[in-house]
């Protein structure tokens, strides 16, 4: 089974086309090391990380807040393409976040909103290996000093580029060594 990476960021909002073109050069990496992106099946920064990795013929797992495509497009106003699968969840915005991050291996943020603080407040709390992308904007650049501040060993370990292709290299590089460690870390390589 290939690597699962889930790209969090925000759907809504100010997203700057300097934003979105980080979020692609994620995606393509992504793809290149031959990994499944995952994302909230959403517009915004993680729609833009998918069509980096289906560009390079990557495969990507949306995973909706809707019971149905039909709510997926019509209530959610989030796109199908260019997903191989997407699982309806049915759980909402804030429910689909567990399962986005459940589904991950490794997580990577960029910019982000509310939402994306909940999907990192989950990921921190599951010990899951996060990739912070630095200088992209919104919350992320302050998830480190978030991490700190909730004084938590969770085994978490934090890594911090602002080169997408460098982060999610290193982030696959320690994932693939399968010998994560015990306590929480912070990385800035």
């Amino acid at each position: 089974m290939k690597t699962q990476i889930g790209v969090m960021g925000s759907a809504g909002g100010p997203i700057t086309p300097q934003q979105l073109a980080l979020a692609h050069r994620v995606g393509e990496q992504i793809a290149r090391r031959d990994a499944v992106i995952v994302t909230g099946a959403c517009p915004g920064i993680p729609h833009a990380a998918a069509l980096g990795s289906h560009e390079l013929g990557g495969k990507s797992l949306g995973v909706s807040p809707a019971h149905s495509r039909e709510e997926h497009v019509k209530i959610f106003t989030s796109p199908l393409e260019p997903y191989d699968a997407i699982v309806f969840t049915g759980s909402g915005l804030m429910g689909r976040e567990v399962h986005n991050i459940h589904s991950s291996d490794v997580v990577i943020f960029i910019g982000g909103r509310s939402g994306t603080l909940g999907e990192f407040a989950i990921a921190y709390d599951e010990g899951k290996l996060i990739g912070i992308l630095l200088d992209s904007g919104g919350l992320s650049d302050d998830f480190e000093h978030i991490a700190e501040m909730c004084n938590k060993n969770t085994g978490s370990v934090l890594l911090a580029s602002a080169n997408p292709e460098e982060l999610v290299d290193r982030c696959l590089d320690l994932y693939y060594k399968a010998n994560l460690p015990t306590s929480t870390v912070f990385d800035r390589g």
